[in-house]
């Protein structure tokens, strides 16, 4: 995956789906479950990637923009 891959739109139409259900995920959870949910996301989706260098590039790019 190019760095300039990294970020490109996948989802589309789908794109407000996933952000509707990532918010109601979330609904009524403290900062601290939020937190907790958020990690074990990403641990989740990393192992979907299951490409460590790829896994590389996009903490780096969310770093970058933070």
């Amino acid at each position: 995956m190019d760095r300039t891959d990294i970020g490109r739109d996948r989802l589309g139409a789908d794109g407000d789906d996933f952000y509707a259900a990532l918010m109601a995920a979330h609904e009524g959870l403290s900062l601290e479950e939020s937190a907790r949910l958020n990690a074990k996301l990403v641990l989740l989706l990393a192992n979907q990637v299951g490409d460590l260098e790829t896994i590389r590039k996009v903490l780096a790019a969310a770093r970058g923009s933070a």
